[in-house]
C-alpha cells in the first residue's frame, strides 16, 4: 500500500515501511492543497503538520492517520472516526525532549546566560558580569504544571528531585498525583507559581485555559512557559501582560498561528523567549517518533488495532471502509 508522508522521517521509519511492502509518497509541500493532493492516492499518511479539516473529501483510499507525535489536532480526528480511518498517536517518545527543554527555558530565564554571552562579545567582560546581579536560582521556586501527564510528570521529577523546587499540578485526576506534587486548584496553580508551565493536550475544555482572569493572578515576576499548544493561552491577555510587565515573562515554543508572524507584538518584548516549536525535538526523540509511527502504519494497513488508538469506535467501520479500498 501507499504511504503519505506530510514531512520527512527518519530512514528507520522508511526502512520499516519498505520491508513490510509499502511505498512511500515522499512530502510535496505545505498547505491544505498539497497535503490533499499528497493524500489523493494513499492509503496511510504519517502527520507532521495540519492536515486539512477536508481532507476525507480528497482521500477517498485513505485507511490510517497517524501523528508523528503525540497532539492530534494536527489530524480531522472526528471526520475520521465517521469515515473509519484509524487514527493513532506516539506518547511518550518525546517525554525527555519536552521535559528537558522546559528545564532549559527555566535556566535561561533564571541565569540569563544568552544575554551575557551576547554582552561578553558586543561590549566585554563588565558589563556581562552586570547580568549576575539579578541571576537567581531553582532551588526553593515553585514550579507550577498545568497538565500533569507523561511530560508533567518526568518535568516534575527533575525539578523536585533535581533542583528541589515546590511542585504544583494540576489535572483532572488529583488522585494520580505522586506525592511530591502538590495539587492546586487553577486560581492557587497561577498565584503560587514561580514558573508555570503549560503541558496539557489541546481540547475544547483547555482552549483558553490560561484566561486573562488567571494571568492576572500570576506574581508579578512570574514566568509562564508554553510548551502545549498555542491556543491553550488567550494570547491577547498574555500580550497585554507582557506589554504592561504585570507579569516575569513568557517562554513560549508554540503560538496560536505557526510560524509567528513577523509583525506579531511578541516579537518586540525584552521578556519573552522565542523558540520554533522544537520543544519535543531532539535527534533521540525523533528517531523513536519516526520508528513507532512506522509500526503503528505497518500494524494498522495489516489489519490490526494500532497500540496507541485515538478512536477506537470507529473500528468496525475501519473494517468495512478497508473492504471497499480493496476491492
Amino acid at each position: 500500500m501507499r504511504v503519505a508522508l506530510t514531512d520527512p522521517v527518519e530512514p528507520i521509519a522508511e526502512a520499516i515501511l519498505r520491508e513490510a511492502g509499502h511505498e512511500i509518497i515522499p512530502p510535496r509541500g505545505t498547505g491544505p492543497a498539497a497535503l490533499r493532493e499528497l493524500c489523493r492516492e494513499a492509503e496511510a499518511v504519517i502527520v507532521r503538520q495540519k492536515l486539512p479539516d477536508d481532507l476525507l473529501d480528497h482521500a477517498p483510499r485513505l485507511l490510517a492517520a497517524v501523528r508523528h507525535g503525540v497532539g492530534v489536532d494536527f489530524i480531522p480526528v472526528e471526520a475520521c472516526t465517521a469515515a473509519g480511518v484509524l487514527v493513532a498517536n506516539v506518547p511518550g517518545a518525546n517525554t525527555d525532549a519536552v521535559a528537558e527543554f522546559v528545564v532549559a527555558q527555566m535556566l535561561a530565564i533564571a541565569r540569563h546566560a544568552e544575554a551575557m554571552h551576547a554582552e561578553h562579545l558586543a561590549q566585554g567582560w563588565g558589563p556581562a558580569r552586570a547580568r549576575t546581579d539579578a541571576a537567581t536560582e531553582l532551588r526553593g521556586k515553585t514550579l507550577g504544571i498545568l497538565g500533569v501527564g507523561a511530560i508533567g510528570m518526568r518535568l516534575a521529577e527533575i525539578a523536585h528531585h533535581g533542583f528541589r523546587m515546590r511542585v504544583l499540578g494540576h489535572r483532572r485526576d488529583r488522585n494520580a498525583l505522586p506525592p511530591h506534587i502538590a495539587y492546586a486548584a487553577l486560581p492557587e496553580l497561577f498565584a503560587e507559581s514561580d514558573y508555570l508551565a503549560l503541558a496539557c493536550p489541546l481540547t475544547p475544555e483547555t482552549r483558553g485555559i490560561a484566561s486573562a482572569a488567571l494571568i492576572a493572578r500570576m506574581k508579578p515576576a512570574a514566568w509562564l512557559l508554553n510548551v502545549a499548544r498555542g491556543p491553550v493561552i488567550e494570547e491577547a491577555a498574555l500580550v497585554e501582560a507582557l506589554r504592561d510587565r504585570r507579569i516575569g515573562g513568557a517562554a513560549l515554543d508554540v503560538y496560536w498561528q505557526q510560524p509567528l508572524p513577523a509583525d506579531h507584538p511578541l516579537r518586540g518584548f525584552d521578556n519573552v523567549l522565542l523558540t520554533p516549536h522544537g520543544a519535543g525535538l531532539t535527534q533521540e526523540s525523533v528517531a523513536e517518533m519516526s520508528r513507532i509511527a512506522a509500526e503503528e502504519t505497518v500494524r494498522i494497513l495489516r489489519g490490526e488495532r494500532p497500540q496507541n488508538f485515538i478512536n477506537p469506535e470507529a473500528w468496525t467501520a475501519s473494517r468495512r471502509r478497508a473492504l471497499e479500498v480493496a476491492a
